[in-house]
């Protein structure tokens, strides 16, 4: 049993979505296999818009922009230059555990946030990692989730936003929320923390939880 990690790009080589989508596919089905070991793909993506299989007209970009439509749960997002991508290639120990996988990605996130001050937390019935409402705003999103699971094997996976800029955000209903807002962890700090500054952190966290995520049994490994 080994977790492994790649970085696929970090700023200022963006990686684009369709690029990352083709080798989150092809480490998919080596890991089913056994072909290749357990995986988190990190990386910041090319500005997209991504829409998941719960995502409804009239929530997609008010001006048009071409959304790229995925088969992870959710609705619609974006991704781009700022934010973490951590896209975990999992055979799950246990594979009917899927909320205990989804809380241990949002346990991950919340302790990394805490390292810089930030009290992040889970919001019941809404899913990523929240501020809740405070003096500098209402219930505000600083990180989200969207998974699969395949063959006992996880793809998609946790979208954090660090430095990006929130404007894209402004042309679409973000996750299909319109009673909150969604922020960054260098707005809430006042300053400027990239997916640089913290990916090791979230390499350190995924470590912690290793153990009881990934399977035993995975087979020849590369």
């Amino acid at each position: 049993m080994t977790l492994e990690f790649s970085q696929l790009g970090l700023a200022p080589e963006y990686v684009d979505y369709m690029a990352a989508w083709s080798v989150q596919r092809e480490l998919h089905d080596k890991v089913v296999t056994g072909e290749a070991p357990s995986t988190v793909l990190l990386l910041e993506h090319a500005s997209v818009y991504t829409a998941g299989k719960l995502t409804e007209d009239h929530e997609r970009p008010f001006d048009g922009t071409p959304v790229v439509p995925v088969d992870r749960g959710g609705k619609l997002t974006w991704h781009g230059p700022g934010q973490l991508i951590a896209y975990p290639i999992i055979k799950l120990k246990n594979r009917s555990g899927i909320r205990d996988y989804v809380e241990r990605l949002e346990a991950i996130m919340i302790s990394v946030m805490a390292d810089y001050g930030i009290n992040a937390t889970r919001v019941k019935g809404r899913a990523g990692v929240w501020i809740t409402a405070d003096h500098k705003g209402p219930d505000r999103k600083i990180a989200a989730i969207g998974i699969r699971v395949q063959d006992g094997v996880t793809m998609h996976g946790i979208a954090i936003n660090c430095s990006n800029d929130l404007a894209p955000y402004s042309q679409i209903i973000a996750c299909g929320i319109t009673d909150a807002g969604v922020t960054t962890m260098s707005q809430e700090t006042g300053r400027n923390i990239t997916p640089g500054d913290i990916v090791d952190r979230i390499v350190e966290e995924f470590r912690k939880h290793e153990e009881a995520l990934v399977s035993s049994s995975e087979g020849a490994l590369l």
